[in-house]
């Protein structure tokens, strides 16, 4: 009897767990039981599932000495240990009211409807104790045996007469307990391939979102406006399973793409009610079915929705929006992807609004350069060129094109970056002027490949040749050399400013970079200030100086 009770028990037992497996890919399921917060309705919709399975545990029961030998333990265990004491006391008293109610005979119908409750109950409030360990489904088959265990001594309580309890749980109490435990363990493990399954998931999205981050990264980084918004959109609505994705200010939508699209137009107005409501709590909506989503096309096709703020300073600028064509089919798979994508593209669009900072303040670096021009320099220029233009007219004529040039240059300079060569032009008209007046005192030489490929910010280099001329090797009464010099390497140009003039104390080397009153002082801040904001913090000038014997200024520009 015993071995024949354990068989059809155990088959009895496979059919709940076939039922159960295949519960397990239904979405609404899974969405259920991987929630970690769930709510009074979905507690109450958990507990009419788990305890359905208490009720097929009776129907699927074996009849024997006036009682029925069953696996209804097993739907109302495991529902109380996934959604704790609401969903196992509910789910108890589904499966145990059933079985007290339905006339399906037996002397242990009240002890079976007590014994199924305190069960659910139990269940419930070992939900934490079953959350913390590692060992989940250990956990199910030894707590699932003592609920079994406490089912049998209830029906030695209750149940009467006392001798007919005793001979029954005789026959049955080995076969229920150990059944029904490996039943429950079989249980919690299908509903761990979930986790499991869920987990995968999210690390997929995970990675799935670094790419969408990486794809979008240019766009972003733009600004936040509708072309940039259609962008990064199509990419993620071509790279995601979802149906369609949208983006608004606080005002208009931006773009949307996929379904709806025919009436949810880039550049009209918001649309839905819980955009709105988005935007004013500055906190994330999921939208399960259509009426929650608010639009005003009754026909629209869109069911379902994650609805994310995009912040800049704490503060929503506008949404995120990912929409699926199913009502309830939002996983948290899918919340964590656009919570996400959201907080990447916020960080891209404060870091548009650092780069346009940062270019502001190059570009008044370099006016701030720009406006530097010595008027002693001007006056010298001119005296010489004066004094030249009876004697020597035709190099009085070339200083006046150079000295026109040098002003063209320094007062129109409005692109980002220019090549090298051009730089190079106009430092050599710099120096033509400066030679024309020093004479054999200044020596310049240049080393510059012909074939070089670099392009820098301008004016970077002639700041740091005037140095070297007026407060380097003029500073000598022989005068002196200044070379400039460029290296061209695989990922870099180097680009060099060397003098033989008297130096700089290691002293005044420590506060050159002060910017106070010297000009010259003033003058290479600028350019170190602006290389840094270029490039970065470790593209700032080198120097090297040594009193009476010359300064070495390095420049290191990148390719790429």
């Amino acid at each position: 009897m015993l071995v024949f009770l354990l068989r059809n028990l155990t088959t009895r037992v496979g059919i709940l767990l076939i039922l159960a497996l295949f519960l397990s890919r239904i979405g609404i399921f899974r969405k259920l039981v991987s929630k970690e917060n769930i709510n009074i309705k979905e507690k109450v919709l958990l507990s009419i599932i788990f305890g359905g399975f208490g009720i097929i545990g009776t129907y699927s029961g074996i009849h024997i000495q006036g009682a029925i030998v069953n696996s209804r333990v097993i739907g109302v265990f495991v529902g109380g240990l996934l959604g704790g004491p609401m969903v196992g006391a509910l789910s108890g008293i589904i499966a145990g009211g059933h079985r007290y109610i339905i006339d399906i005979g037996g002397f242990t119908a009240f002890a079976c409807t007590i014994s199924t409750l305190v069960e659910g109950i139990m269940a419930g409030l070992l939900k934490k104790r079953f959350e913390n360990t590692s060992r989940r489904v250990a956990f199910s088959l030894i707590y699932g045996g003592i609920a079994e265990l406490i089912q049998m001594i209830i029906i030695l309580l209750v149940a009467k007469p006392l001798s007919d309890s005793l001979l029954l749980v005789r026959t049955i109490g080995i076969p229920m307990i150990t059944a029904n435990a490996i039943g429950i363990a079989f249980f919690i493990a299908i509903t761990d391939t979930i986790f499991k399954e869920i987990e995968n998931e999210a690390v997929y999205q995970a990675q799935l979102a670094l790419k969408i981050a990486d794809k979008t990264l240019a766009y972003f980084r733009k600004g936040f406006n509708e072309e940039t918004a259609r962008d990064t959109a199509k990419i993620i609505y071509e790279m995601t399973n979802i149906k369609a994705v949208a983006f608004t200010d606080t005002e208009k939508i931006l773009a949307h793409v996929g379904i709806g699209e025919d009436h949810h137009l880039s550049g009209s107005p918001i649309k839905t009610n819980l955009t709105r409501e988005a935007l004013q709590t500055n906190k994330y909506i999921v939208a399960n079915v259509q009426d929650e989503i608010g639009c005003e096309n009754h026909q629209c096709p869109l069911k379902s929705a994650i609805i994310v703020p995009i912040r800049e300073e704490d503060k929503a600028i506008g949404i995120l929006k990912l929409y699926k064509g199913k009502e309830n089919s939002i996983t948290k798979v899918e919340i964590e992807l656009a919570l996400g994508l959201a907080q990447i593209f916020s960080t891209q669009i404060e870091l548009s609004k650092i780069d346009y900072q940062r270019e502001l303040l190059s570009r008044s670096e370099l006016k701030a350069l720009q406006s530097q021009i010595n008027p002693h320099f001007l006056f010298n220029a001119i005296n010489t060129i004066v004094s030249l233009t009876r004697t020597q007219s035709d190099d009085a004529r070339r200083l006046l094109i150079h000295l026109g040039n040098y002003f063209r240059t320094n007062l129109q300079q409005e692109l980002d970056v220019v090549d090298l060569h051009r730089e190079i032009e106009h430092i050599n008209s710099y120096v033509e002027i400066e030679k024309a007046r020093f004479g054999d005192k200044l020596e310049i030489f240049y080393n510059i490949p012909e074939d070089i490929d670099c392009r820098l910010p301008p004016l970077i280099i002639q700041p740091l040749v005037e140095n070297a001329i007026k407060h380097g090797v003029l500073g000598k009464v022989e005068g002196g050399r200044v070379e400039i010099i460029a290296e061209n390497n695989e990922d870099e140009t180097k680009l060099i400013v060397k003098d033989n003039g008297v130096g700089i104390s290691e002293e005044d080397l420590k506060y050159l970079f002060a910017g106070d009153s010297h000009r010259e002082r003033i003058g290479i801040k600028n350019v170190n200030e602006r290389l840094k904001n270029k490039y970065g913090p470790k593209y700032g000038l080198k120097i090297e100086s040594e009193l009476n014997k010359g300064t070495i200024v390095t420049i290191v520009i990148p390719k790429y």
